[in-house]
């Protein structure tokens, strides 16, 4: 398995998609000037800015390399070369996806060492009352790139399951859609609002709300921009809830791929 990561990982890099990552990360350096048009909450409008660039960064890249990593595989037809090899299908898919889980983790490493360090030149430019809680921050980009890892789950199991590029990108879109309104449409159907509706229609959204991705528990901008302390809870039951979901994804897409016919 340990080939396979390494491979996935140097194909990532031959495509030079590191080096893309590089140059959007000078965008980052628009962030004072414009967090300096905010008189009041610069410190604030800079974490904002920040975590929303990194985050629409990693959207970008879970969605293009965990939804097109299998089917350009098999249109370039390495996957049969690799296969032929004493290597069992579920290897190989469990390789590929460590391979752009890790490489998720590294450009949160890159981009977010980038993102503190324009944080820290808008704070000292434009000193705040409210000090900025970098654990909260570091914790904040974290437990983002685990909601992309998981996204990223989503795409390798439709990627097991279609033999085109259509329904990984456009399921994964969508997925990441649902996943970031199940909270508030479940906290909007047991609301006294919502006192009107029928019981089937509340049973059937509890019923989906525990089987959907629930991407606002990996939220935690909240406490990153005006430095809420962090539960303890409330960090390791989305920890356990990321590895019990991610397990379970990858281990249906394993056996999915195992049973696919290879044309």
């Amino acid at each position: 398995m340990v080939n396979i990561v390494a491979i996935s990982l140097l194909a990532i890099f031959r495509d030079r998609v590191f080096q893309g990552i590089l140059v959007v990360s000078s965008v980052f350096l628009l962030v004072p000037t414009i967090s300096s048009l905010s008189l009041r909450q610069v410190t604030e409008l800079s974490i904002t800015l920040s975590l929303s660039l990194l985050s629409i960064i990693l959207l970008l890249l879970s969605i293009s390399l965990g939804a097109t990593s299998v089917w350009k595989d098999i249109e370039r037809r390495y996957t049969y070369s690799v296969l032929s090899l004493p290597l069992q299908r579920s290897t190989y898919i469990i390789g590929k996806f460590v391979a752009v889980a890790l490489f998720l983790l590294l450009t949160t490493v890159v981009l977010g060492s980038v993102a503190c360090l324009v944080i820290w030149l808008s704070s000292a430019i434009y000193p705040s009352e409210r000090g900025i809680v970098w654990t909260n921050l570091i914790a904040c980009m974290l437990f983002d790139t685990l909601k992309y890892i998981m996204l990223v789950s989503y795409a390798f199991l439709f990627s097991t399951v279609s033999t085109s590029f259509f329904l990984p990108i456009f399921g994964t879109i969508s997925v990441f859609l649902v996943g970031n309104a199940t909270q508030q449409a479940y906290d909007y159907v047991h609301s006294p609002a919502a006192r009107d509706l029928p019981m089937l229609v509340k049973q059937s959204a509890t019923v989906l709300y525990y089987l959907l991705p629930n991407f606002a528990a990996f939220d935690l901008k909240i406490n990153a921009i005006y430095g809420l302390p962090l539960a303890g809870k409330g960090l390791f039951l989305p920890l356990v809830y990321f590895c019990i979901y991610t397990v379970l994804l990858i281990s249906l897409a394993t056996v999915i791929y195992a049973r696919r016919e290879m044309k």
